[in-house]
C-alpha cells in the first residue's frame, strides 16, 4: 500500500518493520477508526530473549506508542511443544517448572517497552497455559481439529522444508500451528484481539489462525509480518562471535549489550537506527548522512540509544563512558566487565589461556591460543606473546584488578574476590 492513514502502520511502514500483511486496506481501516488490540506469541525457549527478537518488541512498543493495545502472549502451553517453524530438528521438550522459570526471567524486559495496566490501552501479559493446559482432547478434535486440512498443514514452507530434506517432524510438532491458531481466535473471544504479528516465518501460523477464526465465527482477524533480519553480512541477528546477546541484564551486562550494537557494521547504521531506537524520523536521516569518520560517532549514539531503552539511561551512559575511557584514555574503567576469582587462585597462578575462555573471549584453550599467536592478547595494556603465561597476584594494578584484552573491543577486569 503507497499511503497508510493510521498512525501505526504508517510508523511501521517509515522505519522498516512491515514485511507482509493480509489485507493491507482493511488493517489500515480498522486502525484508523478504532483502538485496535494486538499480540505477539514468545515461547519460552531460554531463561531470556536476545537481540534477535526486539524488532518483535519494538512492534509492540510502537502499537502502544500510537494509542493501540499490546498483548505479549508468553508460550506457557505451546511451550511444552515447541515451534517446529524451520527447525532441522525436534526442540528439547521441557519440564513445566523449567517454562514457568524462563518465564518469570522473560517477562522482567518487556516493562522497559511497555506500559502494563488495567487501561484500555495499557499492555496485557497472557500465558496461553491459561487454557491451552485445561483442554479437553476429544472436543478439542472436535471442535477445532476438525477446521485443518492435513494437505494444506503439509504444504506449509515451515513443515515442506523438513519434510523435503527428509528430517523427522513429529506428530506433537505438528499440533503446534493447531495450537498457535487456537491462540488467535482464544484471544479474540477474551481480548477482542484482532491481529497477530510475528517474524515472517510466522506467516503460515498466523494465517491458519485467520482461517480458523472465519471457521469459528470470530470477526475479521489480521496478520502482519516483519521480515527476518540479518546483518549486512549475513550474519544473524542477536548472536555474537561469544554467543546470544542476551536481553536479561543477569545474562549480559549493560556494557557488552552496548558493545554488542557499537560494532555495527556501517552499511546497518541506518536501517537499526529505524528498527530499534524511537529516535524521530528527521533525526535519523541527519545522522544516516553523515559519513566517514563520523560514522563511529552514530553507531555510538545507536548503541546508547539501545541500551537505554532496556537498561535505562544511566546504564547507557555509563556504558559509553566506560568505552570512551578504555578506547580512547586507554584507562581502567570500573565498569568493565568482571572475572572474579579468589585470593588463593592468583597466589598459584592463573593460566592465560584458561583466563581467556573464563572471560568468554575465547571458546576453547585453542581459539585462546591462536589469540595469543596472533599478538591480540594484553595484560594491564602489555602484550602477551607467551601461551604458558601465568597471571599472578604481582600482576594486580594499584586499582586492585587485572586488566586482559583481547584485541580492541574486548576487555574485562580480573577482580580478586
Amino acid at each position: 500500500m503507497s499511503e497508510y492513514k493510521s498512525d501505526f502502520l504508517r510508523t511501521l511502514k517509515e522505519r522498516g518493520f512491515i514485511y507482509q500483511t493480509s489485507d493491507d486496506a482493511g488493517l489500515d481501516a480498522l486502525f484508523a477508526k478504532e483502538t485496535v488490540t494486538a499480540y505477539i506469541g514468545f515461547d519460552p525457549t531460554a531463561p531470556s530473549l536476545h537481540a534477535g527478537g526486539l524488532i518483535q518488541i519494538m512492534m509492540l512498543h510502537w502499537l502502544q506508542a500510537t494509542g493501540h493495545r499490546p498483548i505479549s502472549l508468553m508460550g506457557g502451553g505451546t511451550g511444552m511443544v515447541g515451534d517446529p517453524s524451520f527447525k532441522e530438528e525436534s526442540r528439547q521438550l521441557m519440564t513445566p517448572d523449567t517454562i514457568q522459570s524462563n518465564i518469570d526471567s522473560i517477562k522482567t524486559v518487556f516493562s522497559n517497552y511497555l506500559t502494563y495496566g488495567d487501561g484500555p490501552k495499557d499492555a496485557l501479559m497472557i500465558n496461553n497455559a491459561d487454557w491451552l493446559l485445561g483442554i479437553n482432547y476429544l472436543e478439542f478434535l472436535r471442535d477445532v481439529g476438525r477446521h485443518f486440512s492435513v494437505n494444506r498443514m503439509l504444504a506449509f514452507d515451515s513443515v515442506k522444508t523438513r519434510l523435503d530434506r527428509e528430517q523427522s517432524l513429529s506428530f506433537l510438532e505438528f499440533n503446534y500451528m493447531i495450537l498457535q491458531a487456537y491462540d488467535f481466535v482464544e484471544l479474540n473471544k477474551r481480548t477482542g484481539c484482532r491481529l497477530q504479528m510475528g517474524g515472517s516465518d510466522q506467516w503460515g501460523n498466523i494465517i491458519n489462525g485467520i482461517d480458523l477464526g472465519h471457521r469459528m465465527g470470530t470477526p475479521q482477524l489480521y496478520a502482519l509480518t516483519s521480515p527476518l533480519l540479518t546483518t549486512s553480512s549475513g550474519a544473524k541477528m542477536g548472536k555474537s562471535v561469544n554467543g546470544a546477546v542476551w536481553l536479561n541484564p543477569s545474562m549480559l551486562s549493560a556494557y557488552d549489550f552496548w558493545q554488542y550494537w557499537r560494532n555495527t557494521e556501517d552499511a546497518d547504521v541506518s536501517r537499526f537506527l529505524k528498527l530499534y531506537t524511537t529516535l524521530p524520523m528527521d533525526e535519523i536521516a541527519r545522522l544516516s548522512a553523515l559519513g566517514g569518520s563520523e560514522i563511529n560517532e552514530v553507531k555510538k549514539v545507536l548503541a546508547t540509544e539501545i541500551t537505554a531503552m532496556l537498561h535505562g539511561r544511566v546504564a547507557a551512559e555509563q556504558a559509553a563512558e566506560t568505552a570512551r575511557k578504555t578506547f580512547e584514555e586507554g584507562a581502567i574503567a570500573e565498569n568493565l566487565p568482571t572475572v572474579d576469582v579468589t585470593a588463593a587462585e592468583l597466589d598459584s597462578g592463573i593460566g592465560l589461556l584458561s583466563l581467556i575462555v573464563r572471560a568468554g573471549f575465547a571458546a576453547s584453550n585453542g581459539e585462546a591460543r591462536r589469540h595469543i599467536q596472533g599478538g591480540a592478547v594484553k595484560i594491564n595494556d602489555n602484550a602477551i606473546s607467551d601461551e604458558r603465561f601465568v597471571i599472578g597476584s604481582n600482576d594486580v594494578t594499584a586499582e586492585g584488578v587485572v586488566k586482559l584484552s583481547v584485541g580492541r573491543k574486548k576487555h574485562a577486569l580480573v577482580r580478586p574476590a
